[in-house]
């Protein structure tokens, strides 16, 4: 699943990190402000309607995506047995 079908509050795990053909260059965007595989995230907020900005902490951080960046990054629900 990816990052704008995520459940608020709940701790996912990137998984990839994806960009357009025509827009490469948004992968290693995303990469550089945290979105690594591996990294813990948590969506905080949607915006209305559901579509964005999406307030999103990954590490220590807190960003605001759009609706188009959240669908790139790739992410795995975290469960604690």
């Amino acid at each position: 699943m990816n990052l704008e079908q995520v459940d608020l509050g709940s701790l996912y795990r990137v998984s990839e990190v994806t960009a357009p053909k025509d827009a490469p260059q948004m992968k290693g965007q995303l990469e550089d402000i945290g979105f690594l595989p591996g990294e813990q995230v948590v969506l905080l907020r949607k915006g209305l309607l559901k579509r964005g900005p999406y307030l999103v902490r990954v590490g220590a951080s807190t960003f605001a995506l759009r609706h188009s960046e959240a669908r790139m990054i790739e992410v795995e629900l975290i469960t604690h047995a």
